[in-house]
């Protein structure tokens, strides 16, 4: 049987710590829903590629005492999948996130497009919305490393970014290259962007092709906005060095 993980902030275990009190929502999950007891082995992860195998000693009503018995460090992967995903309607952009955290990215960027049908009426709990869901999928799938979610970006803002990655995609239907016929570089960072339920605008794919980046289409189907980065991001992933 798999032990169980649960994930604490960074900085707080390292190759020194002997010792540590899991508390907070995660102590009170252990405790109170996983049950846990003493003498059990469980997984901590502070999702910047730290992780530690723990032995319970003492459990509380919402927290678990623990001795760390190995400590472990995991480099963050090469290269670097960077998605630039517009806002989308309703749970769409949450189960985007989802995917796209549990297939491999390794940052998310929120991007507020011309045809975007999803809004945030505050950005500070879209932020907060996208970040939570992140955060659980890459616990759920035992990633060592979290994505970024970054703030929410404009389209200008996109371009800028574009410029200091080594390959940029941007999926399209009009496109006559498709990306599986694209070579991938084995480091740096590789940018795919993936635009809202109404579609890239004209002047969005002007802006993208003048900042360098390739219009590529993943076949004849139209992919929900939900799912076409994650596809997209898999099978890159299926041709680096990083599932091989």
């Amino acid at each position: 049987m798999t032990a169980a993980e649960f994930l604490v902030n960074p900085g707080e275990i390292n190759k020194d710590t002997k010792s540590f009190t899991l508390d907070g929502d995660e102590g009170r999950h252990a405790a109170t829903v996983k049950r846990m007891r003493e003498g059990e082995v469980i997984h901590l992860c502070d999702g910047q590629g730290s992780r530690v195998v723990a032995t319970v000693v003492k459990v509380h009503k919402q927290s678990l005492d623990l001795n760390l018995d190995q400590f472990t460090f995991e480099e963050a992967p090469e290269p670097r999948f960077v998605v630039v995903q517009a806002l989308a309607k309703g749970e769409r952009a949450e189960l985007a996130v989802e995917m796209l955290t549990e297939v491999g990215a390794d940052a998310i960027i929120p991007w507020r497009a011309e045809h975007s049908i999803g809004k945030w009426d505050s950005v500070e709990k879209g932020l907060e919305k996208w970040r939570r869901t992140s955060r659980e999928s890459a616990k759920q799938s035992r990633r060592a490393w979290i994505p970024e979610i970054s703030n929410l970006q404009t389209t200008e803002q996109v371009c800028e970014l574009m410029s200091q990655a080594q390959s940029v995609f941007v999926l399209h239907e009009s496109a006559d290259q498709a990306l599986a016929a694209c070579a991938i570089r084995e480091q740096g960072t590789i940018i795919v962007v993936v635009g809202p339920e109404g579609g890239i605008s004209p002047d969005e794919l002007a802006a993208f092709a003048t900042a360098g980046a390739r219009i590529v289409h993943m076949g004849a189907s139209v992919m929900r906005t939900s799912t076409a980065g994650a596809i997209a991001v898999g099978g890159l992933l299926m041709r680096s060095q990083r599932w091989s």
